[in-house]
């Protein structure tokens, strides 16, 4: 059986090229356009808040993966990074989402090969289940480096 749920965001434009946003789970803050784009430096750009929930969003399912992997998660970092395409006639779109995720897993006894082979398993996952990145058309790139520890 099909589930739906619904989020809100509520966006008011402050002046210039200044925003303001509330999401529906309580954080606000100001948003700009990209420098590039006649915009701020310093702030959130709708830009930045793409890429960032793409890789929020793997972070959070690589998490319950771990979880259900029964991997011993130390410490999960990954910067990641969107190419943008501009068209000729001005149009732009994301084209590709790059993750290079570090994590770090205890090995706690196991064969480092295996803890490995299931904490890979479960970055694919991770990538499979991940709402967001099933809900944009641009390539999703993931180049994970894993570091087991005895």
């Amino acid at each position: 059986m099909s589930q739906t749920a619904t989020y809100h965001t509520t966006v008011r434009w402050t002046g210039d090229h200044w925003g303001h946003v509330v999401m529906g789970n309580g954080p606000e803050m100001k948003f700009s356009a990209p420098p590039d784009a006649h915009g701020h430096a310093g702030v959130l750009t709708p830009e930045d808040a793409f890429v960032a929930s793409a890789n929020t969003c793997i972070m959070m399912m690589f998490i319950w993966a771990a979880e259900r992997f029964k991997l011993k998660l130390l410490s999960y970092e990954c910067h990641s990074e969107g190419t943008k395409l501009i068209e000729l006639d001005r149009t732009e779109i994301f084209t590709r989402l790059l993750f290079r995720p570090v994590i770090r897993i205890a090995a706690a006894g196991e064969a480092l090969a295996v803890v490995e082979g299931r904490t890979r398993r479960a970055l694919q996952a991770a990538r499979k289940y991940s709402l967001i990145a099933n809900s944009v058309k641009s390539e999703i790139v993931i180049e994970p480096e894993v570091i087991i520890e005895e």
